[in-house]
């Protein structure tokens, strides 16, 4: 991890110790428990720094609020439309890969987001 900070590290953690995607808010309430001081304007711009160096993704699930996720290998994530439940599925293989590398692209995160309804919802 680029820069470390204690923040940075405690939002981490806090993210890879959940399957949630949640919020940046949620995040907040978590790291404060261990770091009661911490500010909500400094999750923020830890969030940022940890998506753009690669460490988390930041998902945009449609519901107005961005979501974070601590794993970054390459999977989709299935947002119910019903509940609002966001789950991850994995891939056995990249479907967009061929097209990717048809067009000389490299990518570094891809972030993929399936909208319907989930199997408790239907």
């Amino acid at each position: 991890m680029k820069n470390y900070s204690r923040q940075r590290e405690a939002i981490l953690e806090v993210l890879r110790s959940t399957d949630t995607h949640p919020t940046a808010s949620w995040i907040y309430e978590r790291v404060r428990e261990k770091i009661p001081n911490i500010s909500l304007g400094t999750v923020y711009r830890n969030l940022t720094v940890l998506s753009e160096n690669g460490d988390i993704l930041t998902i945009n699930v449609g519901d107005g609020q961005e979501r974070y996720d601590g794993n970054t290998a390459a999977h989709l994530h299935l947002r119910c439309t019903g509940c609002g439940e966001i789950y991850d599925a994995f891939l056995k293989s990249d479907p967009f890969r061929d097209l990717i590398s048809e067009e000389g692209f490299i990518p570094e995160a891809a972030v993929y987001v399936v909208r319907g309804i989930c199997k408790n919802c239907k």
